[in-house]
C-alpha cells in the first residue's frame, strides 16, 4: 500500500469522474491521470482533501497553483461546497476507495457546484462541462469504473481453498462479530453451500462434525471465514464494504463483542462453549451492532441503523434454534 498516499483538492474527485462518463476510461494526462492510475493500483492508499479555506483552517490551504482557470474565487467555494456536501473538514485524510464511494453516493450532480444555471457574473460561469453530464454518466458507471471489484473466478478459488482449510483445521480464526453474522444468517434460512463467505460452512462444522473446534479472536477480515467475499481486499486483509470503511465500523463491533464476552484477540475456545456463552451473554445485537450515524459516514452501515429499535430478528430466532440443537450435542 502506498502509505505516503497522495493529496488533492476536493474538485479533482469530482473530475475524475467527470472523465470517466466523458470518455470511458478516464483522464487522459496531468494530475487527473496520476489520481485514477493511483486508485486503480492502489485502492486504499490514503488521499488528503485539502483547498484554500482559510480561518483556523489555514494551515491545509494549498495555494492556487491547481486552480483551474475559472478563477480564484469559483475554485475556492466549489472546493467548500463539495467539503460541505459530504460534511468533511478541509484536510480530510481518507482511503481512496472511501472518498470516491461516499462522492459517488452523496452528489448525484455538479448542478450548482461546478457550473450555475444563474451564474450572476462571468465570474461564476463555472466550468462548461458541468453542463454536459459527464459527471452523471460517470457516476452511473459506479466504482468499479475506477476500482474493478473482485473477479468470480478469483472468489471461487478462494471459496474452495479456504473451506478445505476450515474443514481440516484443528483451530479455526474468526473476527468476533461475525459469529453474530453466522447466527443471523442460520436464523434467516442461509445453509451450505454459500457464496459470499465461510459462516454457514463453520456452523455446519460445529453442529454436525467436530463441535470441539477451537476457535480462536482474530482482527481484520481473516481468511478462514471472508475468503470469497466480493468486500474483501486480500492485499489488507480488510473489510471494504460500506463504501469502503466497513472494516472499522466492525472493528468497534469485534472489541464491544469482545468486551461483553470477556475475551481479547487471540482468545481460543471451544466451539460449543463459545456459542453457549455467546448465546448466554448476548441475547439481542443492538447494542454491539446499531449505528446511527448519518449516511455518508463511515460509521454508518444498512445492519446498524436496522438495529436501531430493536436487535435483529434473525439474531434471535437463530440463537433460540441453535440454542436447542447445541443442547443436544452435550457437554
Amino acid at each position: 500500500m502506498n502509505k505516503r498516499g497522495m493529496t488533492l483538492r476536493p474538485y479533482q474527485v469530482l473530475c475524475t469522474i467527470c472523465a470517466v462518463g466523458e470518455n470511458g476510461s478516464g483522464p487522459k494526462k496531468g494530475k487527473l491521470k496520476q489520481v485514477a492510475d493511483t486508485v486503480r493500483q492502489d485502492p486504499d492508499t490514503p488521499l488528503s482533501l485539502r483547498c484554500n479555506a482559510g480561518d483556523v483552517y489555514v494551515y491545509q490551504d494549498p495555494g492556487t497553483a491547481e486552480d483551474t482557470p475559472e478563477g480564484r474565487d469559483f475554485n475556492r467555494k466549489r472546493d467548500l461546497d463539495i467539503l460541505q456536501r459530504m460534511n468533511w473538514a478541509p484536510g480530510t485524510t481518507l482511503p481512496a476507495r472511501t472518498i470516491f464511494a461516499c462522492v459517488l453516493k452523496q452528489i448525484a450532480s455538479v448542478a450548482g457546484i461546478c457550473g450555475y444555471d444563474k451564474a450572476g457574473s462571468a465570474a461564476w460561469r463555472g466550468c462548461v462541462k458541468a453542463r454536459r453530464g459527464y459527471y452523471e454518466q460517470g457516476r452511473k458507471q459506479g466504482i468499479t469504473a475506477l476500482i474493478p471489484a473482485r473477479t468470480e473466478k478469483e472468489m471461487a478459488r478462494e471459496k474452495r481453498q479456504s473451506l478445505k482449510a476450515v474443514r481440516a483445521a484443528k483451530q479455526v480464526t474468526i473476527r468476533p462479530h461475525i459469529l453474530l453474522c453466522a447466527v443471523c444468517q442460520f436464523g434467516g434460512g442461509t445453509r451450505p453451500p454459500y457464496k459470499e463467505d465461510n459462516l454457514p460452512e463453520l456452523l455446519d462444522l460445529i453442529l454436525h462434525k467436530n463441535p470441539d473446534v477451537l476457535i480462536t479472536m482474530t482482527r481484520s477480515a481473516d481468511w478462514m471465514m471472508c475468503a470469497p467475499c466480493p468486500n474483501r481486499a486480500p492485499k489488507l486483509n480488510a473489510c471494504v464494504n460500506v463504501l469502503g470503511s466497513g472494516g472499522l465500523s466492525n472493528e468497534k463491533r469485534d472489541l464491544d463483542m469482545l468486551r461483553l464476552l470477556g475475551l481479547t484477540f487471540g482468545s481460543t475456545m471451544k466451539a460449543r462453549a463459545l456459542y453457549r456463552l455467546i448465546f448466554e451473554k448476548i441475547p439481542s445485537t443492538q447494542d454491539i451492532c446499531k449505528r446511527d450515524n448519518a449516511t455518508p459516514s463511515v460509521w454508518w452501515d444498512g445492519c446498524g441503523e436496522s438495529n436501531m429499535q430493536l436487535g435483529r430478528a434473525s439474531y434471535a430466532k437463530g440463537r433460540r434454534e441453535l440454542m436447542k440443537k447445541f443442547a443436544r450435542l452435550g457437554k
